[in-house]
């Protein structure tokens, strides 16, 4: 560039220099940019995290009572078994809550897991409580757990949710919401109940939404 596309001063033509330079400088670390997303893109696409797996192995109700014409009390044990089956991705748990469900209406106050990182193919089991105490129920919802219990079964739904991060050798997610829904068919009366009269028969994994 010459003095004259710059101007009649020499300063003028030396402040021109140092913006092509800087320009220059910006525009390479633009590039160095839009590389490493690609390439980070390219090795987020080529691994493809799995949804973890979620299975509900045990539950064991210490209280499910009526307490008044629509109240219900509601003591539960469930152990919970989480597995990440990604080779090279990581799971960040930062938070995750667990209640149970009765005909689409929540029945406990939701018990919050500890946060933890769940390595390459690493399995987590949890044994939470899950409480609810009074907890009113619609009227139709009382006459169907006392129809259920009267036909020897109970079926109730154990949620998780939460928020997870992927983390992908140092690169590390956003976070992602994690909703995991669990089938807990109680059987009544029989061998193997629990002290309320219940019977934990475990049905299938459980549904995994991310």
């Amino acid at each position: 560039m010459s003095k004259k596309d710059c101007g009649n001063h020499d300063t003028f033509w030396c402040s021109c220099k140092i913006k092509k330079k800087y320009k220059k400088i910006l525009i390479g670390l633009a590039i160095l940019i839009v590389l490493v997303l690609l390439a980070i893109l390219i090795v987020w696409l080529a691994l493809r995290p799995t949804k973890p797996q979620y299975y509900l192995q045990d539950m064991i109700v210490y209280n499910l009572n009526l307490t008044g014409p629509t109240y219900l009390s509601t003591t539960i044990q469930v152990t919970l078994k989480s597995h990440n089956p990604n080779d090279h991705v990581g799971i960040y748990y930062d938070k995750l809550d667990v209640y149970a469900i009765y005909k689409g209406q929540q029945i406990t106050i939701p018990t919050e897991l500890p946060t933890q990182y769940q390595g390459h193919d690493d399995v987590s089991i949890w044994s939470p409580y899950l409480y609810g105490i009074d907890v009113p129920l619609a009227p139709y919802l009382t006459v169907a757990l006392e129809q259920d219990e009267a036909a020897g079964y109970v079926l109730i739904q154990v949620r998780v949710e939460g928020r997870l991060r992927w983390k992908v050798g140092t690169w590390i997610s956003g976070h992602y919401h994690i909703d995991v829904n669990c089938p807990a068919f109680l059987t009544v009366g029989g061998n193997g109940v629990s002290d309320h009269g219940f019977h934990y028969k475990p049905i299938t994994q459980c549904n995994v939404e991310v």
